[in-house]
């Protein structure tokens, strides 16, 4: 979950395809801040944590939309879409059919905190649904969950990929510079995720990940955001990150982001 939200703040300045398409770039703008991206990433976990990992489907979607709409009016200027603002301030929630890459950008403590695959996919699905509920939208988050819970599991990333084609039927046969030249800002899981993923997969640590992601410009990120839940999961998250992913959050994040560490080490030593 550092991971994704360190990829939101580095991604954040080259969004909209502001960048230049290359991995030379400075890895922090002038003034770093996070982005929707971070917020509901957030308040999937925080969801998740008060509802209880083995909590059935109506108690945690319930905590999960809860959550949201409580760090969404925390942080009401965050860049969200307009449909998922407009449900941010409903009373009665409902979702809205949607495909866009919002479903897969929160999801990655989803890919820490649950012993198997299965029950990983279950709460991705759930943590979708409650906006996201276009099959478009539920694979996007289902598949970023598998993807970070195998790359922390220890798959190879040639195991990884096969699962992504099989289960999810994404086309990962291109490479990033295959990709790059035009590729564009679009905002659906369909055309995020995939080349999200490919970036992990050529990525060779952490930081050449995030390089990686931000060098295909588009939801620079999101995307990244995405790219880099997945590295940290394989290649784990290097100490000056993780204080630079408190440097750049808030108090109240903290709390949350303190339980998640606290519970993903907890299934950790619960699975050895």
């Amino acid at each position: 979950m550092f991971g994704a939200i360190l990829g939101d703040i580095i991604g954040q300045p080259y969004e909209f395809d502001r960048g230049h398409k290359t991995k030379e770039f400075p890895l922090f703008c002038k003034n770093p801040r996070f982005t929707d991206d971070s917020v509901m990433t957030i308040a999937i976990c925080d969801g998740i944590l008060k509802a209880g990992l083995e909590a059935d489907e109506n108690t945690m979607k319930t905590a999960m939309i809860t959550s949201m709409q409580l760090w969404g009016h925390k942080y009401p200027h965050a860049g969200y879409g307009g449909r998922f603002y407009r449900w941010l301030a409903m009373e009665e929630t409902k979702p809205y059919n949607s495909w866009g890459n919002g479903s897969a950008m929160r999801v990655s403590s989803v890919g820490w905190l649950f012993e198997s695959l299965e029950r990983t996919r279950e709460v991705a699905r759930w943590s979708a649904e409650v906006t996201h509920n276009h099959p478009e939208g539920v694979k996007g988050a289902e598949a970023t969950a598998s993807v970070i819970w195998m790359a922390r599991n220890g798959y190879f990333k040639t195991q990884i990929k096969d699962y992504v084609i099989k289960e999810f039927g994404y086309d990962l046969s291109r490479t990033c510079d295959q990709i790059r030249p035009n590729y564009y800002h679009v905002e659906s899981c369909q055309k995020t995720v995939p080349e999200a993923i490919t970036a992990f997969f050529e990525g060779n640590d952490f930081e050449d990940v995030i390089r990686t992601a931000v060098s295909l410009g588009g939801d620079c990120d999101t995307l990244t955001d995405i790219a880099t839940g997945m590295a940290e999961g394989f290649y784990g998250l290097p100490d000056q990150f993780k204080k630079w992913a408190y440097e750049f959050t808030t108090e109240d994040m903290h709390q949350v982001m303190k339980a998640f560490e606290e519970k993903a080490i907890e299934r950790k030593v619960r699975e050895a």
